[in-house]
């Protein structure tokens, strides 16, 4: 059976590599993608460019997206994907080091069905993703699209 995809945008490694890690610790059958910005993640969800093929590229089911990324931020995300129907369908968890009730708000606003501070104590870090895939790969059912 093919892996749920997790497409996560995170621009800083070492956040990428503890998410990465914590993934595996928890057994969890997501498959992480990532990408550093948010032009890669349209790219990638538009199955554009270097992520044109789809068998070896596949839609993901659900995007941890950082907000504080170069380029298209995560909040330029955001309302990208209120104008586009491949991305409108996505469920979209904001994973932001930022708490400050402004950028929650905002991200909410624009679309966000989920908002994480990223925690920094491995064993909650753990505890957050088997929750994440319990609810989007477990209990969450999400519409089918193709780009094709």
């Amino acid at each position: 059976m093919p892996k749920t995809i997790l497409l996560v945008a995170e621009d800083d490694a070492i956040d990428a590599l503890l998410l990465e890690r914590a993934l595996r610790r928890t057994g969890s059958d997501f498959q992480m993608v990532r990408v550093a910005n948010g032009d890669e993640l349209i790219d990638y969800v538009e199955g554009r460019g270097a992520y044109g093929d789809r068998v070896q590229h596949p839609s993901p089911k659900v995007i941890l997206l950082d907000l504080k990324m170069p380029q298209k931020d995560g909040f330029a995300v955001l309302r990208w994907r209120q104008t586009t129907p491949e991305g409108y369908r996505l469920p979209v968890v904001v994973f932001s080091s930022s708490a400050l009730p402004q950028d929650i708000n905002r991200a909410y606003s624009l679309g966000a069905n989920s908002y994480v501070v990223k925690p920094t104590a491995p064993d909650r870090l753990e505890c957050m993703v088997k929750a994440l895939h319990d609810w989007w790969a477990g209990f969450n059912t999400t519409p089918a699209f193709n780009l094709a």
